[in-house]
């Protein structure tokens, strides 16, 4: 992969279980990963459910994938995203996956694409089954989109109301995932670049985002807990600074 240029991405959204509404959302999240390549969604674009999406699809030029529901209960659509994941993965035209669904089905796909030295973006509710969250790089919650949305569309909004829209609570796995996490990558000082820490708690545990605790960034998250010591050193830079974390 051409490191100078932002990552080719795949966009493959399953219309059965996603809302439309949240479409400017989830394309505004695709975009801080890489720039969509391909973007298709599939339905059974004659079922009456999936009618909301209709309208939008032309002004994001998203391409609708027609797939006939032959069987009643089973979600074909599923199948055909599959198969054009792979189809386009031959190509060698793209540098990542995103998936948009909540439907554990695409949980032996994301891992045949992350073999094939795919990135892999998940994104759906926090219903999603934990096997298909654990098998993308990242995955994102929906719900953190839509809160984001409900907020811009608000034009005051009291920190009362910040707090309540929250998807996890700060908690002791939470301390406990950050504790270790810093102690895995400390130096002999006790000291861990926030950079890395990052980097190491969304390996750990791909559905990791500080916005699912009310947080738009990973120190102000780290602050609130009280279990850390906090270190902002200069960098040689104007308005950059090099922060550090560690166990008090």
């Amino acid at each position: 992969m051409d490191n100078t240029k932002d990552p080719r991405l795949a966009v493959l959204i399953d219309a059965d279980n996603i809302p439309h509404r949240l479409i400017n959302g989830i394309l505004e999240e695709i975009a801080k990963y890489g720039v969509p390549t391909f973007k298709r969604i599939y339905a059974d674009w004659t079922k009456p459910h999936v009618s909301g999406w209709k309208s939008i699809l032309l002004d994001h030029a998203i391409t609708p994938v027609q797939q006939y529901s032959y069987t009643t209960g089973k979600n074909s659509s599923d199948s055909a995203l599959i198969i054009d994941a792979m189809d386009i993965l031959y190509t060698g035209r793209v540098d990542g996956f995103c998936v948009v669904s909540s439907d554990s089905d695409f949980t032996r796909l994301a891992v045949r694409l992350r073999e094939a030295g795919m990135k892999v973006y998940g994104m759906g509710e926090q219903k999603t089954p934990s096997a298909f969250r654990a098998a993308c790089d990242k995955f994102i919650y929906i719900e953190i989109l839509e809160k984001e949305e409900n907020e811009q569309k608000q034009i005051k909004i009291s920190p009362q109301r910040k707090k309540e829209k929250v998807i996890s609570k700060a908690d002791k796995n939470l301390v406990s995932l950050v504790t270790s996490s810093i102690n895995d990558i400390t130096d002999e000082n006790g000291w861990a670049f926030l950079g890395d820490l990052g980097s190491l708690l969304m390996k750990k545990r791909p559905d990791f985002d500080p916005r699912n605790y009310g947080y738009a960034k990973l120190l102000p998250l780290i602050k609130s807990l009280n279990k850390f010591e906090i270190d902002e050193r200069e960098s040689g830079r104007k308005n950059v600074k090099l922060v550090y974390i560690k166990v008090k």
